[in-house]
C-alpha cells in the first residue's frame, strides 16, 4: 500500500521538475545575460585592461551574480531581457515624441500669455504585467508636460500642462506601443 500511495507523488514530481526545466534554462540566460551587461559595465567604466584587474572584474561579477541567483532576484521583470529587442524601436519612437512635447512645453512657456490649461485625466491602460504599467506610466512622466501621478490595476492617472498633452495621451498611441513593446506575457 506504501508503494501505490508514493507513485502519484513520484508523477507529480516528475510534473513539477518538467515545469522547473524551462524556469531553469530561463534562469541560466538571464544569470549569463546580467554577468555579461555587469562585466561590459564594469570594463567601460573602469578603463584597466590588465590581466590581474580584468580576473578580479569577472569574480566580482560572478559573485554579484551569484548572490543574485541565490536571492532569487532574476525573473522576467528584474531583468527583462525578452524586451531587449522590441525595446529598441520603442525607445526610438519615445525620444521622438520627447523631442517634440519638449519643444511644445518650450512654446507655452516662452509664450507671453502663458497658455496653460492643466488637466487631471484619468486613462486605462491594456498592459498586461506590472513592468508593462510601469513602462507606460514612466514613459509619460520621461514626456514633457505629462505626469503619472498614481498607477492602481489598469487605471493611471495623469496631470497634463496642456489640453493638446490630453489629447495626446487620448489618441492611444503610447499605450498600444508600449503594449506590442511587452508582447505576450
Amino acid at each position: 500500500m506504501a508503494e501505490t500511495s508514493s507513485q502519484p507523488d513520484a508523477a507529480a514530481q516528475g510534473e513539477q521538475d518538467e515545469r522547473q526545466a524551462p524556469r531553469r534554462v530561463d534562469h541560466v540566460g538571464r544569470a549569463l545575460s546580467l554577468g555579461v551587461i555587469l562585466f561590459v559595465t564594469w570594463l567601460l567604466l573602469s578603463g584597466h585592461y590588465q590581466a590581474f584587474i580584468l580576473i578580479l572584474g569577472v569574480l566580482s561579477c560572478l559573485v554579484i551574480v551569484f548572490i543574485a541567483v541565490r536571492m532569487d532576484v532574476l525573473d522576467r521583470e528584474a531583468h527583462p531581457i525578452h524586451l531587449t529587442w522590441k525595446a529598441v524601436p520603442y525607445w526610438i519612437w519615445l525620444v521622438k515624441e520627447i523631442w517634440i512635447a519638449a519643444i511644445d512645453v518650450t512654446k507655452v512657456i516662452l509664450a507671453p500669455k502663458l497658455p496653460i490649461s492643466p488637466r487631471m485625466v484619468q486613462l486605462t491602460s491594456t498592459q498586461k504585467s506590472e513592468l508593462g504599467q510601469v513602462v507606460y506610466a514612466n514613459s509619460i512622466t520621461l514626456t514633457p508636460g505629462t505626469f503619472t501621478i498614481r498607477v492602481f490595476d489598469d487605471q493611471l492617472l495623469v496631470h497634463a500642462l496642456t489640453q493638446e498633452g490630453v489629447d495626446g495621451l487620448l489618441t492611444g498611441e503610447m499605450d498600444r506601443r508600449v503594449t506590442k513593446m511587452e508582447g505576450p506575457t
